[in-house]
C-alpha cells in the first residue's frame, strides 16, 4: 500500500486534523476507520516481519561468525545501549509522548480552521502560529542538543558503563570499544523515533515500519564485509550504520508532511484567549513518568545482563538468541495497537473516553490472541527454530539445545510483554501525566530481579528467564486493574474471561505441535508441519471454547481468500 492509498479515518461530520472534509454517505455506518486500521496493521505488520527477518539474519551471522562465548558476550553487553535506546526513545517514551503531542496539534489545528472559516487567513496569520510547526520549534532543537550530548557522555563513561553492566565479563576492553561504538544511537534513534512518533500522528505508517528493515540492512552490510578484519567491533560498526539509514528512511515523507519551519508569529488579530490551546508543548511533567516507565522496562534487560555475567560464558549470548526468536510473536501481536494508537490518542483529546474504551478493549484481545498463537508455536518447536535459525558455523549443538530451553521458558512472559505493551499507552494518551504505569513497572522490575537473583544460582538462564516472564506478568495485571480505576471503564472480568478462553486455545495448540515436532527428520520439515499444525489447532480450540475475535477473524480470512480467488 502506498503512502497516497491510505484512509485517513475520522467520524462523519467531524474534521480532520488536517481540515480533510468528512466522507460517507450519510445514516450509513461509516467502516473508514477499520478499513484504515485493517490495510495499515497489514502493511505496519509485513514491514514489521520484513525487519524481523533482516534481525534473523543479522543474529545468524554474528552467531555464524563468533559463536556463543566470550566475544558475543562482549558484544551484547555493548549492544545494552542500542536495546535501552530502542525502547527509550523509537518504541515507548519517544512514541507515547509525542505521538499524542501531535495528535493534539493537529486537533488544535482543525479547531482553529473551524473557527477562523472557511474564507479566513488560516490559523497562522489570524491566531497565531500553526499548533503543528510551534510544537516542533518547541521540541526538536532541545531535543537534538540532548540527544548529542547524552551520546558524548556514553561514549567517554564506556568503561564505567560496562564495570557497571556486566562486572563479571571475561573481555571487558572489547565490551568497551564495542560501547563506544553504539554510543551513537542514543542520538541517531532519538531522532529517529521523533519522526516516527510525528509521522504515525499524521497516520503515515510505512516509513516508521520500515526503520528495522533499513537498521538491520546497515548492521549486515558491515559485519558482512568488515568481520574478518574488525572481530565483532564490525557488528558494533555496524548498529551505528544502521541507526543513521532509520533516520533517512523517514525523511524524505517527514518533509513533506510537516510544515515549513515556523517563523517568528505575526501580531495576533484575532482572540488571544486562543493562542495558549492552540500552541502545544511538551512539559516535564508529562515527559518524566513516560521516561521512567520506559527506563523501568528495559532495565529488566539490564538486570538479567548483570546477574548472566556471573554464569559461564555463552549464558548471555543464550539468553539473548532465545528473546530474541521468542519476541516476534509479541511484536506482532502490538501491530494494531501501534496504528490504533494515534486513535485513541485522538480520542481522548476530544473527550471520547467511550469510543476510546471500546477501542482498548478490542486491541487487547487482539493481541492477545495473536501473541498467544506464537507462543504455542514458539514453545512447541523452540528445538526445531533454533537448529533451522542458528545451527551453523562457531555455533555448537550444546548452544542450539541451550537455547531452544532458555526460549521455551522464556516464551511463558509474552501475554504479559504485549498485554503491558498494549495497556501502557492508553494511560499516556490522556492530557495529564501519570506515573501509575511507571510504578507497576517498577514493581515488576523488582520482582524480576528478586526472583533473577534468587533463581539463577540454581537453575542458570533458565530461572534469569522464569524471573523476566514472572515480572512482566504481575506488571500487566496491575496496569489491567489500574486502567480501569484510573482513566478508562474497561470491562475487567470481560478481558480476563477472553484471555483465559485464548489461553486455554495455546495450550492445546501447543500440545498438537509438540506432538509432531519430533516426527519428521529434519529441522525445516518440523517447523514447517508445527506452521500448519499450530494455527489450526489454535483456531479448533478457541472456536470450541468460544474465545472472543477468533471467529470474526478466521471469518475475515475466509473472505479474503475467496477474494483472491
Amino acid at each position: 500500500m502506498s503512502e497516497a492509498a491510505a484512509v485517513r479515518p475520522q467520524a462523519p461530520g467531524r474534521p480532520h486534523g488536517t481540515g480533510a472534509p468528512p466522507t460517507g454517505t450519510p445514516g450509513a455506518p461509516d467502516r473508514g476507520p477499520e478499513r484504515f486500521i485493517a490495510r495499515a496493521a497489514a502493511v505496519t505488520a509485513g514491514l514489521t516481519v520484513a525487519g524481523a527477518l533482516f534481525g534473523l539474519v543479522r543474529d545468524q551471522l554474528v552467531a555464524g561468525c563468533f559463536g556463543a562465548g566470550g566475544d558475543t558476550d562482549a558484544f551484547l553487553v555493548a549492544w545494552t545501549v542500542p536495546e535501552f535506546a530502542s525502547t527509550l526513545l523509537i518504541e515507548d517514551a519517544m512514541a507515547l509522548v509525542m505521538v499524542p503531542a501531535f495528535s493534539m496539534a493537529l486537533a488544535r489545528r482543525a479547531d482553529l480552521a473551524r473557527r477562523t472559516g472557511p474564507g479566513g487567513d488560516g490559523p497562522q496569520n489570524r491566531l497565531g502560529p500553526d499548533p503543528v510547526g510551534a510544537l516542533l520549534a518547541r521540541t526538536a532543537p532541545r531535543l537534538t542538543l540532548a540527544l548529542a550530548g547524552c551520546a558524548a557522555l556514553l561514549a567517554v563513561a564506556a568503561p564505567v558503563v560496562v564495570r557497571t553492566l556486566a562486572p563479571g565479563l571475561a573481555d571487558p576492553a572489547l565490551a568497551v570499544d564495542c560501547t563506544r561504538l553504539t554510543s551513537v544511537t542514543v542520538f541517531t534513534f532519538g531522532i529517529a523515533g521523533y519522526c516516527s512518533a510525528a509521522l504515525r500522528a499524521h497516520r503515515r505508517f510505512v516509513p516508521p515500519a520500515a526503520i528495522y528493515v533499513a537498521y538491520n540492512a546497515g548492521i549486515l552490510a558491515m559485519t558482512a564485509t568488515l568481520h574478518g578484519r574488525w572481530g565483532v567491533r564490525a557488528a558494533a560498526a555496524g548498529v551505528a550504520v544502521g541507526s543513521l539509514c532509520m533516520v533517512l528512511v523517514q525523511l524524505p515523507t517527514l518533509c513533506k508532511q510537516l510544515p515549513r519551519w515556523p517563523r517568528k508569529p505575526r501580531r495576533l488579530s484575532g482572540p488571544r484567549a486562543l493562542l495558549p490551546s492552540a500552541v502545544p508543548g511538551v512539559a516535564l511533567p508529562v515527559l518524566a513518568p513516560v521516561a521512567l516507565f520506559a527506563v523501568a522496562r528495559q532495565a529488566q534487560v539490564l538486570a538479567e545482563r548483570n546477574i548472566g555475567s556471573s554464569l559461564p560464558p555463552g549464558a548471555i549470548s543464550h539468553l539473548n538468541y532465545a528473546q530474541k526468536v521468542a519476541q516476534v510473536p509479541m511484536v506482532l501481536s502490538l501491530m494494531v495497537c501501534t496504528v490504533t494508537f494515534p486513535l485513541v490518542a485522538r480520542a481522548m483529546a476530544d473527550g471520547d473516553t467511550d469510543g476510546a474504551r471500546r477501542r482498548i478493549e478490542r486491541d487487547l484481545t487482539l493481541a492477545g490472541t495473536v501473541v498467544l498463537l506464537g507462543a504455542a508455536y514458539v514453545v512447541a518447536l523452540a528445538p526445531s527454530i533454533t537448529e533451522l535459525l542458528f545451527r551453523r558455523g562457531a555455533f555448537t549443538a550444546g548452544d542450539t539445545a541451550a537455547t531452544a530451553s532458555v526460549m521455551r521458558v522464556y516464551a511463558l512472559g509474552l501475554l504479559g510483554h504485549s498485554l503491558a505493551g498494549a495497556l501502557v499507552r492508553p494511560f499516556f494518551s490522556a492530557a495529564r501525566p501519570t506515573w501509575f504505569p511507571a510504578a507497576a513497572m517498577g514493581a515488576g522490575l523488582c520482582l524480576t530481579v528478586a526472583a533473577g537473583v534468587l533463581a539463577a544460582p540454581r537453575w542458570g538462564v533458565h530461572g534469569i528467564a522464569a524471573a523476566n516472564a514472572l515480572g512482566i506478568t504481575v506488571t500487566a495485571a496491575m496496569l489491567l486493574h489500574g486502567l480501569r480505576t484510573r482513566l478508562v471503564a474497561v470491562d475487567v472480568r470481560r478481558i480476563t474471561a477472553g484471555l483465559a478462553r485464548l489461553v486455554l486455545a495455546a495450550a492445546a495448540a501447543t500440545a498438537a505441535g509438540w506432538a509432531v515436532s519430533g516426527l519428521p527428520a529434519s529441522a525445516t520439515a518440523a517447523a514447517a508441519a508445527g506452521a500448519v499444525v499450530v494455527p489450526a489447532a489454535f483456531a479448533a480450540a478457541a472456536l470450541a471454547v468460544r474465545a472472543p475475535e477468533v471467529p470474526s477473524l478466521l471469518a475475515t480470512v475466509k473472505q479474503r481468500l475467496c477474494h483472491a480467488r
